[in-house]
């Protein structure tokens, strides 16, 4: 079963109506054998702030060294972010497998007129990864219930309700009492029920639930106190949470007073499903990064984005913006709503606007913009104008904001999402060399095999294929058909999701294309201008001196530690790392890499201290040669006594775990090389499926990239590595080297780390020992686009750079 066969057939359930109750799941789960039953699971229910708290839980139980599931909603653009395995999206393949096995039993139930709802085979698909994934434990985001909800087909083993307020009454009941008594139901049977409910509801959770541990600030007389510090920057809060006999105090990746409250939800989650320190659930509190949630994507002007989408969280999110006060001028506030929602009281919730452009999503459920902008005039917001698409409303809200504003995006989720691919879209560059080429690059973007079979052999000069909104993909096919180029589109039948489509074209009709978007509604001018920094047209790329950026600049790998991989100890003495570095010099090297802890597999952690005794007196050492010093370190302590000794450039091969590290990126504006990785040291029995391995690291490294600019590294100053040898087999090594290209897509430098690695046993070469075919790889990588290699033998590693540039650019040598 082809992918967007299998996402339409879960797509087209939502056409029926939520059904309450847990039978249906629980029949289905049966009828796939019951894949969950050796799983434990976490449950986190309410009205706000669920989401977050169960990223929190998850992160702290994942950094206990934990496999963890988890299950959230709704996605933003793509149904397989609703299921995670160690923070991966479910697999496309995974989908297909699970829609395989479950429809012939789900047609049949159609057919006797008990369909199951799109929530509930989601969940039960979740629950079913999670199972096959052998997780140690799912964390499940209840939906807007409790005992009747699709996830309460589990038995908890720890539960909690983040909070209650009035929502969704149809369902739930018109009173605080009738949500809280249907929400309590999650209490696990042999565990207290978690809560940071208060009054009322508070109440009816006692009397329900019996064992309740309770969660509030040091005024509240609760179980566990939580207080936020406020925000220490842009990005970042301070939490301290205090239990009968345990203390933490941690950075939150999440701004807000509330979100101390679900951070103290979630420590007490944690510690009743496993056995976590205090150290342990700091660090997984900072890394607990959940976007849509007061994410501050620009600084000048302010650009906030919240998924508020009830009253209560409307009035949570204002209390968070007043924390800002100081910092923006004027607020102008792009707004839309499902049709179900309570506007008048989310409108009165939110701080009084400058401006207000209501817009809306492309959902069905999406409440009309001129309606919203009705809720406001009579609010008293004097300057409102109702919009169209959330693209283009942010668009001309940005236009007019001056850059000491403050531009809210809020009301839905939903309309969050959309405004945020406006940071996070990536048009992926494709290199077509023939018919298979081809169909490889359509059937990535889902399109039909008669499409496939019609659009193949037009695939020429460029192809671009990019991820937008079904109206601006029918746009972008009228006008590249209008021009001579061609356009196909994916499968999906979508109902707010993004959808691929691939452009093809010669570049000047691309060059066209841009034009013809100047001025169009939907976002579309931004699109034109996302394309065409993207394909390099009318484009003057700023310098900032750095040697990659006049061609792909040799980074030579100088080991201060006993046991590289490679040369372990053999330049573990001070003096013999100095006169390597000069012969590193002589042979042409442009930067050097210095690292004192290994990550080859079994590599034992170096203590922060003694990594830094190893690498600084060589960094000292080597500070006035001309040439540019790069650290190798995985601890943000270790790279600022580098920098401190005269290192130009951090290299984090994990991708920046240790959360302090892009802030010192940041402070100190020099580049930050950002691997992606999934283990470091690499453990080499981990096996991770990978849909299409290029498109997913490139998925995956695009969050990290956005974590850097937030931090505020300028996206120039992030070199991304494609991370050979980590968490790959050999094979995907080897289609990640040749599809190097694809990695322009993040606008950033790309680095590729592959010098006497295991991936060349595929080829008969023994690991570690390996120069030839890693010199040949060096020339692929060059002519591919990388911006740097790193390797151990410089000399002839140089000689195969410059042979790979003068095949482009023979010119270049001749005048030399």
């Amino acid at each position: 079963m082809d992918y967007h066969e299998a996402a339409n057939f879960l797509f087209d359930l939502r056409r029926f109506q939520v059904k309450p109750g847990t039978e249906s799941v629980r029949e289905l789960l049966a009828h796939l054998g019951d894949p969950h039953e050796d799983v434990r699971f976490v449950q986190v229910a309410g009205s706000n702030g669920k989401g977050s708290t169960a990223k929190m839980v998850e992160s702290i139980l994942r950094e206990a060294g934990l496999g963890i599931g988890l299950y959230t909603s709704p996605h933003f653009d793509d149904v397989r972010e609703r299921i995670r395995v160690d923070g991966r999206k479910i697999p496309e393949k995974a989908l297909c497998a699970f829609v395989d096995e479950a429809k012939p039993y789900l047609v049949e139930r159609a057919a006797e007129g008990e369909p199951l709802t799109f929530f509930e085979v989601v969940t039960a698909m979740g629950i079913w990864q999670f199972g096959r994934s052998d997780v140690d434990v799912g964390v499940l985001e209840v939906g807007m219930g409790g005992r009747l909800d699709a996830t309460s087909v589990v038995d908890p083993v720890a539960s909690a309700v983040t909070n209650v307020s009035l929502e969704h009454t149809s369902v739930l009941g018109d009173t605080v009492e009738e949500i809280a008594t249907k929400k309590a139901a999650v209490a696990p049977a042999d565990a207290p029920l978690v809560t940071a409910a208060t009054g009322e509801a508070l109440e009816v959770i006692r009397r329900e639930a019996g064992d309740v541990v309770t969660v509030g600030d040091a005024d509240d007389g609760m179980d566990v106190t939580a207080r936020s510090g406020g925000p220490v920057n842009h990005t970042e809060s301070t939490v301290t949470v205090d239990g009968p006999d345990w203390h933490v105090e941690s950075r939150l990746p999440l701004l807000g007073a509330y979100q101390a409250t679900n951070a103290g939800v979630a420590c007490t989650l944690a510690r009743l499903v496993a056995d976590v320190d205090e150290p342990t659930i700091a660090r997984g509190l900072r890394n607990a990064h959940w976007p849509g949630r007061f994410e501050m994507m620009e600084r000048d002007p302010m650009v906030v984005l919240d998924g508020a989408h009830n009253p209560d969280a409307c009035a949570q999110l204002a209390t968070t913006l007043d924390e800002f006060a100081d910092e923006y001028d004027d607020l102008h506030i792009v707004f839309a709503a499902m049709h179900d929602k309570d506007h008048r009281e989310m409108a009165g919730a939110l701080p009084t606007p400058d401006s207000v452009v209501t817009c809306k999503p492309n959902l069905s459920r999406a409440e009309d913009p001129e309606v919203l902008a009705r809720v406001f005039e009579n609010a008293g917001v004097d300057d409102v104008h109702a919009g169209v698409s959330v693209a283009g409303s942010l668009a001309k809200v940005r236009e007019r904001a001056e850059p000491d504003d403050c531009i809210l995006v809020t009301g839905s989720l939903f309309c969050v999402a959309e405004a945020r691919t406006t940071w996070t879209r990536l048009e992926v560059p494709k290199r077509v060399r023939n018919l298979d080429d081809a169909e490889t690059v359509l059937r990535g973007a889902h399109v039909t095999e008669p499409g496939v079979w019609r659009m193949r052999g037009k695939a020429v000069h460029r192809s671009l294929k990019l991820r937008v909104e079904r109206r601006q993909a029918q746009y972008l096919k009228e006008e590249m058909l209008s021009l001579g180029g061609e356009c196909a589109t994916s499968g999906l039948m979508t109902d707010g999701e993004l959808s691929s489509v691939v452009l093809m074209g010669s570049l000047s009709q691309f060059n066209r294309l841009v034009d013809k978007l100047e001025g169009q509604p939907f976002g579309l001018e931004a699109l034109g201008e996302d394309i065409r920094r993207r394909l390099g047209i009318r484009v003057e790329k700023p310098s900032r001196g750095y040697p990659w950026e006049d061609g792909t600049a040799v980074m030579g790998i100088l080991n201060v530690t006993p046991d590289s991989f490679h040369d372990g100890g053999e330049f573990f003495d001070r003096d013999a790392a100095v006169e390597q570095a000069q012969t590193m010099v002589d042979a042409g090297v442009d930067i050097i890499d210095i690292g004192g802890e290994s990550t080859r597999p079994g590599a034992e952690e170096v203590p922060v201290e003694a990594e830094i005794d190893r690498v600084v007196p060589v960094v000292e050492a080597l500070a006035d040669l001309d040439v540019h010093l790069s650290i190798d370190t995985r601890k943000a302590a270790v790279g600022r006594a580098a920098l401190d000794a005269g290192a130009d450039i951090l290299n984090d091969v994990t991708g920046l775990e240790d959360p302090e590290m892009r802030f010192l990126a940041a402070e100190r504006d020099v580049p930050v090389i950002v691997m992606h990785s999934l283990d470091a040291p690499v453990d080499p029995e981990r096996e991770v499926e990978y849909d299409d391995v290029v498109e997913d690291v490139v998925d995956e490294l695009a969050e990290r990239v956005l974590l850097a600019e937030k931090a505020g590294i300028p996206r120039e100053n992030v070199i991304v590595d494609p991370g050979l040898g980590f968490a790959k087999s050999k094979a995907e090594n080897f289609e990640l080297l040749g599809r190097l290209d694809e990695f322009d897509a993040l606008g950033c430098p790309i680095l590729v780390g592959h010098s006497h690695k295991s991936m060349f046993e595929l080829l008969g070469q023994e690991a570690g020992d390996n120069l030839d075919a890693t010199v040949a790889a060096t020339a692929i990588a060059a002519d591919r686009g990388a911006d740097i290699v790193r390797v151990h033998d410089v000399e002839e590693n140089v000689a195969a750079v410059r042979v790979a540039q003068a095949a482009r650019s023979p010119e270049q040598f001749s005048q030399e």
